[in-house]
Parts: structure tokens; sequence; C-alpha cells
């Protein structure tokens, strides 16, 4: 597919040495192509086109490290359809994706709606370009909007939802955190994110979460931690059961509870793209009381 127009943008790297990379006229200014992206890497991992060079290395070499991560990334973002359709049918009308990421087969949006049209999404992302091609996608469409927003910060996240998105907190409302939370530090506490998230919610509202953890391959999840870390500069926390469980502290989970990716309620044998026991992701949905 065509990227349009290219421009060059002169920078460092990490190690000081100068770096040339040319921006394509659908990426929004401002944005440095020469870092790698979490949310245009797990692009180029699914097959997308909005993405740099620069992503497409760091998902390379992640993929030399570990050849079926193009599956962990396609059995997320099945169990994300999921997640969405099983809960639009059980009475969500609304949802809140944060850290969102590029548009692409099997938006949220597109589930829900499917299912209720009357559904009403908001994505949010702290990706420029991410959110311009959400907005791409979805202008026009009623009742779905995206907006930048960065989940380290929930309360002022919070602020700007109330003043300025498509969704009523006050209303029950399920909130995606999809493949987010092992991008946030252990001193930027994600487990307090997720209660002050919750805390502000409507009883009867729902959390999707997905999360890379160490639990089933844990050789595996330490060469990508330390290859995201030292190569590509973007932080990928791998984290015990244990401290993935953590994350639904108050929540009710749904069954089948905390599970590996393909295993939470998979629809068909073309749903499954890891073999039990061998997946990088945990998954699992939570009620509030």
């Amino acid at each position: 597919m065509r990227q349009g127009i290219r421009l060059q943008m002169v920078s460092e790297d990490r190690r000081g040495s100068r770096v040339v990379a040319e921006r394509p006229s659908w990426a929004p200014e401002g944005v440095d192509v020469t870092l790698p992206s979490p949310a245009r890497m797990y692009d180029a991992l699914l097959g997308g086109w909005h993405n740099f060079e620069v992503d497409r290395n760091a998902a390379s070499m992640a993929v030399r490290k570990v050849p079926d991560l193009p599956k962990v990334a396609l059995s997320n973002r099945a169990f994300l359809r999921r997640s969405v359709r099983f809960l639009a049918e059980n009475g969500i009308r609304q949802f809140l994706d944060i850290g969102s990421g590029i548009p692409t087969v099997g938006n949220v949006h597109e589930v829900a709606l499917g299912v209720a049209p009357e559904s009403r999404v908001q994505y949010v992302d702290i990706d420029a370009v991410a959110v311009a091609h959400s907005n791409a996608i979805v202008g026009g469409v009623g009742g779905v909007g995206a907006m930048e927003g960065d989940l380290r910060d929930p309360e002022s996240l919070l602020a700007e939802l109330r003043r300025n998105s498509v969704i009523d907190l006050s209303r029950p409302v399920a909130v995606l955190l999809v493949a987010v939370l092992h991008l946030i530090t252990d001193d930027e506490n994600p487990w307090e994110i997720v209660r002050i998230l919750r805390d502000s919610i409507a009883p009867g509202s729902c959390v999707v979460i997905s999360h890379l953890s160490s639990a089933s391959r844990p050789d595996d999840a330490a060469q990508l931690g330390a290859q995201a870390r030292n190569a590509a500069g973007v932080g990928i926390h791998f984290r015990t059961r244990k401290a993935v469980e953590a994350l639904f502290d108050g929540w009710t989970l749904v069954a089948p509870g905390l599970v590996e990716l393909p295993q939470w309620r998979p629809e068909s044998a073309e749903d499954v793209y890891e073999l039990p026991g061998k997946s990088l992701g945990l998954a699992g949905v939570g009620r509030k009381s």
C-alpha cells in the first residue's frame, strides 16, 4: 500500500549516533520516527503498515529471539474481539479502550456495534500515529471517538474523559487494558492505576486485561524483556501469574478466570493461535460489584 511522500528527520540514537529517518506523509507532525513505539511494533507484528522502519526492526529483533511472537500478537487480538463480543452480548454498551494502538481488522467499535448498534466506544492511546489513524477510521461513526491520553496519569485521563469523550463514566463501562499494563513499570504501579480506574467507574462495569507473563516460558520472557530494554528502548515487563492476578483485586473474575490468551472462551479452532501451556500472555475479565 502506498505510504505517500516521505520527509527526512535527523536525530541521535541512545548511543549518541546520528540517525536519519524518513517520515511518511501520513505520520502526524512531531512524531519521532527514529524511536520505536509499542503500538507501531504491535502493528508490524500483525502485518500492518502504519509503522516505521525503526518499529519493524525492533519487532524483527524480538521475533528472532522468539519466533512465535506474531502468533502471540494474533492471539491477543483474538482475545480482545472475543471479550468485547462477550461483554456486548451480556449488556455492556460502553467501551473504553486504553492503549488502543493502531486500528486493524476487528476493531472494538466494529465488534461492539455489530452486537449492539447503540454501543459507544472511546479509544485512547499515547501514540499520535495510533490516535490519528483511529480518528481517520472512526470519523463520522456515531458514538465512537479517539483521543490522546496517558494511562500512567489516570486522574488526568479520567478528568479529560469526563470533559471530552463519547462515554459516560456514571454508567457501566468496559475498561479495556489489553496488552498495555506490561508497558508500565513497577515504580509506576499498574496495580494502583487499575484501582483508581475501578473506583472511578459505575457498579456493573468491567475490566478486560491481557498481560505478557513469565509464567509458562520464563526463559523466552527474560530474552524478550532484555532485548526490548537494551535494543528497542521500549520497556516490556513480563510479570508472574501472581502479579497479574493482583491486577484484579477488588474485581470479580468472570469464568474461566485468569487463563492463557487462547484459553479465554475460544470460539473455534481457527481462533486458537498458540498451543495450550505455551502462551506468553495471560488474560481475564473482571466485573465491579
